[in-house]
This record gives C-alpha cells, structure tokens and sequence, in this order.
C-alpha cells in the first residue's frame, strides 16, 4: 500500500479512538462513570482493530518484505558500486606509480612507429623516384624511336622529292607518254 493510504487508515482511527472522549464530556450532565459504555467502546476498538490487522496484516507484511528486500537490494548495489569504485582507484593508484615507465615505454613506442613511418615513407619515395627513372627512361627512348622515324620520314621525302625532280628533269612529254603507252599494253595484254 501507499503511504497515502496507511495516513488515512492510522487517521480513521485516531477519529474513531479520540471521539468516544468527546461523546462522554456531554455539556452540563453529570458525571458518571458508565463501566458499559466503556467496554462495548473497548470492545469496538478492539473489533476494528482485529479488522483492520486482518485485512492489512498481508499487504503490510508484503509492504515490510518489500521494503526490506529493496533495502538489501540497494544495500547489495552499493556494495558492488563501492567495490568498483576501490578497483578503480586501485587501478588510478597503480597508473600513477608506474606513470614514469608508462610515459617512457608510450614514448619508446611512438619513437619505434615513428621510425617505421619514416622508413616506410623513406621507401615509397625511393620506389617513386625508381618508377621515374624507368618512365624517364622509356619515354626517351620513345622520344628517340619517334625522333628517328620522323627524320627518315623526311629523309625519304626528301629523296622522293630530289627523285622526283631528277625524274622531270630527265623526263620528257614524249618519253611520259611512251612509258604510259608501255605501261598500259602491258596490263591489257595481261
């Protein structure tokens, strides 16, 4: 049950306990003592507050077990927080004993990638600069293939042009004609 609802109980009976007082100071009566009236009051109380543990007595017993159970839950979980937190600073206080050999071992490591980074790069640039040399190498070759072929081009031009000179200047109308007339019997006889 909710808290709530034990505040309305507990304030029912506090009610219940403290109106017999008011009832019996009636104003302006005389007093005496009614030994009836007190026990069948008694007698209520005591009927109500047998109800009210029969009807409760459970869920206040879940509510007690509950309650014990989350404090021993919480209990358990702080235990195994505090627990941790000592672990850790085990751990904090290792680190910062052993902080010189760490730093040191930390920067030997970074010396020992760096080292492999420069001879990495120290490498790819040597394989870089090979692969250069051997495109340098064959693009020249390439250029003098090409150099050479583009002057006997012009060398054979220019012997077809001087052939073809000498051959005019040698040639007559009448000797073309002739050598054409030759020619073309001999292909239609062919």
């Amino acid at each position: 049950m909710r808290n709530s609802a034990w505040i309305f109980i507990l304030t029912v009976a506090a009610v219940a306990c403290f109106s017999s007082f008011a009832l019996a100071a009636e104003a302006g009566e005389e007093h005496h003592f009614n030994w009836t009236d007190l026990i069948l009051r008694i007698t209520n109380i005591a009927i109500f507050a047998g109800v009210l543990y029969w009807l409760l007595r459970k869920p206040f017993k879940a509510f007690l077990t509950g309650r014990r159970e989350k404090i021993q839950n919480q209990i358990e979980n702080l235990n195994k927080r505090k627990a941790d937190a000592l672990a850790r600073m085990d751990d904090v206080e290792r680190r910062t004993n052993n902080l010189d050999q760490e730093r040191e071992s930390i920067l030997a490591e970074y010396k020992a990638q760096g080292e492999a980074m420069r001879k990495a790069i120290i490498e790819k640039a040597e394989a870089a600069a090979e692969q250069i040399k051997t495109q340098a190498r064959i693009s020249a070759e390439q250029e003098a293939r090409l150099a050479k072929e583009r002057i006997l081009a012009e060398a054979a031009d220019q012997v077809l042009a001087q052939a073809r000179a000498m051959l005019e200047d040698q040639l007559t109308k009448e000797k073309h004609e002739e050598l054409i007339d030759k020619y073309l019997n001999r292909v239609v006889l062919n």
